[in-house]
């Protein structure tokens, strides 16, 4: 499944998500005292249990709190009303739920490609950066994600890379001084991508040597490009800032596909990964079936210790 198709599919019309309307799942529960203790900060994205909390978002905030998820993504964030932002923001601190990424409004993937070092696109990216500066701070967020765009194959990778490194101390200067991070995420969604793998990624912010710079390590993502996960989340993992999850094939919840989830979460947790694991991906099954499917799968490949 292509990110623009994913996100599409999974962010509900970001621009007009609403907060009105009955909270079908607030007026019929209450905060569950007996939710399950993850061991890792696993992070759902809204749509991911529509079906048993509901459409509204603060419904199926608080039904994620309420099943132990202690976090919580949302790529489309920056598309949001400012209200639903707020919010979301308000109900997140109430439960005690870390905010994940959302992606930093470049114009797309492939688009505005910063390997290219035209000023046109590094324009476009920084003023991304300043508005999730204050997305940032009205959901209380760490960290965004951002994609530094296509090859530019007229110039060799090494100039591409530079230029990348180039535009992306300009954006960690924003980012500095309130203490947020962009993370890099390669993808596997596009030969014509420029960032593909961790071993590139983490040279990017090696050349940026910022703490406004780090990784995203998408498992699946990854297990497509380049494989050998622990291996190469070991060699990177002092730039990796995040994490996100997908078994592959199909893009779904861990036990679908090939991955072992159960010793990647393990390890990850025996590195004293404190950070958010976000839940990146769709359900194998439709309907509540298969949202109680993914919890159940979470509460399997956590079961590690």
């Amino acid at each position: 499944m292509k990110r623009r198709n994913f996100i599409q599919k999974t962010a509900l019309s970001t621009g007009a998500l609403s907060l009105t309307g009955t909270l079908t799942y607030a007026n019929q529960f209450t905060s569950a005292g007996n939710a399950h203790q993850f061991n890792l900060k696993y992070a759902p994205h809204l749509g991911m249990f529509k079906h048993l909390a509901g459409d509204n978002p603060i419904d199926q905030l608080n039904f994620m709190a309420d099943q132990g998820f202690t976090a919580f993504e949302d790529n489309g964030m920056m598309s949001r009303d400012k209200a639903v932002q707020e919010k979301m923001g308000e109900t997140l601190a109430k439960r005690g739920m870390t905010m994940g990424v959302f992606v930093v409004d470049k114009g797309g993937n492939m688009a505005n490609t910063l390997a290219a070092g035209k000023q046109e696109h590094l324009d476009i990216f920084l003023n991304g950066c300043r508005k999730a500066v204050d997305t940032a701070k009205r959901v209380n967020a760490k960290w965004m994600t951002v994609v530094p765009g296509g090859y530019e194959r007229n110039l060799p990778i090494g100039i591409q890379n530079a230029n990348v490194i180039e535009a992306l101390r300009r954006g960690a200067e924003i980012f500095e001084p309130h203490g947020l991070t962009m993370v890099l995420e390669p993808l596997s969604d596009s030969p014509d991508l420029h960032l593909q793998t961790s071993e590139q990624t983490y040279l990017i912010c090696k050349g940026v040597d910022s703490p406004s710079c780090k990784i995203l390590y998408d498992i699946y993502h990854m297990q497509k490009n380049e494989g050998n996960l622990i291996h190469n989340m070991e060699l990177t993992w002092n730039e990796i800032a995040y994490i996100q999850i997908g078994d592959n094939p199909g893009r779904n919840e861990p036990t679908t596909g090939e991955i072992n989830y159960r010793n990647v979460f393990k390890w990850i947790h025996e590195k004293g990964f404190d950070g958010v694991l976000g839940m990146e991906h769709g359900n194998s099954k439709d309907g509540k079936e298969g949202e109680q499917a993914v919890i159940d799968a979470y509460k399997q490949e956590d079961n590690f210790l």
